[in-house]
């Protein structure tokens, strides 16, 4: 398996279930369309997932889990440049989220910008993420 199936398989494999503390301070409607959002991507309705990411983030334009959750679903559909602004998006939010370096990662390994990759997985593997750590390597 090559290391950008690896890298993709992996990100894909992880949800950005979003903290308690910002569920719960999170308009009910935008948390609701979130779950609704992770519950069609387990269920593989990817389509479906992204219009209710997109809700969500309507709502509330602050929630960093919403970017990082449909960059994995562009990232699987092979949206790269699509994943790559929502992964912008997301660490413009939230600079702290080793999720959304790690999709940005990806996503700039997928559109050759491979150093910037490898900037993006170390700051992943700062903030606490292991895996990008191994693929800078």
């Amino acid at each position: 398996m090559s290391r950008r199936t690896t890298a993709i398989a992996a990100a894909l494999s992880v949800l950005a279930l979003g903290s308690p503390l910002v569920i719960a301070n999170a308009n009910p409607l935008a948390t609701q369309y979130f779950n609704q959002g992770v519950e069609k991507y387990e269920a593989g309705n990817y389509q479906g997932a992204i219009t209710d990411y997109d809700k969500a983030i309507e709502i509330d334009p602050q929630n960093a889990d919403a970017y990082i959750n449909r960059s994995n679903i562009k990232l699987k559909l092979g949206d790269n440049e699509g994943a790559l602004q929502d992964s912008n998006k997301a660490i413009e939010i939230d600079p702290s989220s080793s999720f959304a370096y790690m999709n940005r990662g990806i996503s700039r390994e997928l559109v050759n910008d491979l150093k910037g990759a490898c900037d993006d997985w170390r700051k992943a593997a700062g903030l606490g993420l292991k895996k990008p750590a191994e693929w800078v390597q």
